[in-house]
């Protein structure tokens, strides 16, 4: 970290904690300015592909108590919360 880096990290450091949470959430919004137009329109698809697909009923949606069972199955972990 360059020196002026180093004087901003301290300064922000002396803020309160909300403060320091609203600076540190505009920085890292900063950082996810570029959007991957590519990625947008997949996910936009994948959406809609499921959702038409329990639409027309061929998928059915399943208890979050089953997927648990079948997710800790499948990784030899315990099924008991």
């Amino acid at each position: 970290m360059n020196t002026e880096a180093e004087r901003l990290l301290a300064d922000a450091l002396r803020l309160p904690p909300q403060a320091r949470a609203a600076l540190a959430a505009q920085l890292i919004e900063s950082l996810d300015r570029e959007v991957d137009e590519g990625a947008e329109a997949a996910w936009s698809a994948e959406i809609a592909r499921r959702v038409e697909e329990l639409e027309t009923g061929r998928i059915q949606t399943v208890p979050w108590s089953e997927a648990r069972r079948q997710i800790l199955g499948l990784t030899g972990e315990s099924t008991s919360p």
